[in-house]
């Protein structure tokens, strides 16, 4: 089976998303500001095992933005109604910074087999919620601009980015999707975290400064069956700045889950 890239109509909107392979249904929601492609390395390695399937949330990527400012709550209802329309069974969901936020609230009260959260956000950061926003939003421009294609504008786009977020109020600069992210940031996800019941597994990189470690450790205390694993040297895309130690981690723990292609591609 071929990788498959379509649109699919929930709730009005369209999803832009990606299948592949065969097997148990894996589930790859990317971080804020990222897209389909910041997941293509794990999405490569999952297919020879898994059928699975990488979309862009609604206002990311191809995916078109929603009428009005979102909660996670909203981001999750319509993860529920993709995977309802796809007939998808108990899936095992990996989620990324902001994809972490909705498959911490996904698998709060819904039916998942398992959960990879990488970096994931969901704790509610201690600074200021507007410094935070800032911050957050600086990052993950910087870290999408050390993805391949796009080094060679990185210092051009990050100089905008800069200019930007310092020297404008960050409200009158914002339309939906910045609206959205102060919601978003502003939601602290603790209580949902002890209701996850599906072994868990927590990868962080040891210097990310956007969700720290210390996240990751709080959410190992909190989720009854989870636990955490820092890559040396990463940032918050610790799955792209050690890819290979990751795919280690993330293929060992789910070996038995695995199902091996039986066709000839």
């Amino acid at each position: 089976m071929g990788r498959i890239t379509v649109f699919t109509d929930i709730n009005g909107g369209q999803v832009h998303y990606h299948c592949s392979g065969e097997g148990k249904d894996v589930i790859l929601l990317h971080g804020w500001g990222a897209n389909i492609d910041a997941f293509s390395p794990v999405h490569r390695n999952l297919e020879q095992y898994f059928k699975v399937w990488s979309l862009d949330f609604p206002g990311f990527g191809k995916s078109p933005e929603p009428a009005e400012p979102w909660s996670v709550d909203d981001y999750t209802n319509t993860l529920e109604q993709f995977i309802k329309k796809h007939g998808i069974q108990r899936p095992i969901l990996i989620g990324h910074s902001f994809g972490g936020r909705v498959s911490i609230r996904y698998a709060s009260d819904r039916d998942v087999h398992k959960v990879i959260l990488v970096d994931s956000a969901g704790i509610k950061p201690k600074r200021k919620l507007k410094n935070q926003v800032k911050v957050y939003t600086y990052k993950t421009s910087k870290a999408l601009l050390n993805l391949p294609g796009l080094k060679s504008r990185k210092e051009d786009i990050l100089a905008k980015v800069k200019k930007k977020l310092g020297s404008t109020d960050y409200q009158n600069v914002s339309g939906v999707m910045q609206q959205t992210l102060v919601k978003v940031v502003n939601e602290d996800l603790r209580h949902y975290m002890p209701h996850i019941k599906v072994p868990t597994l927590l990868v962080w990189g040891e210097h990310d400064e956007a969700t720290p470690v210390s996240d990751g450790k709080i959410m190992e205390d909190m989720i009854p069956d989870a636990g955490l694993v820092v890559l040396k040297g990463a940032g918050h895309y610790a799955y792209l700045d050690n890819t290979q130690e990751f795919l280690i981690i993330l293929n060992h723990f789910l070996e038995k889950d695995k199902e091996a292609r039986t066709s000839h591609e």
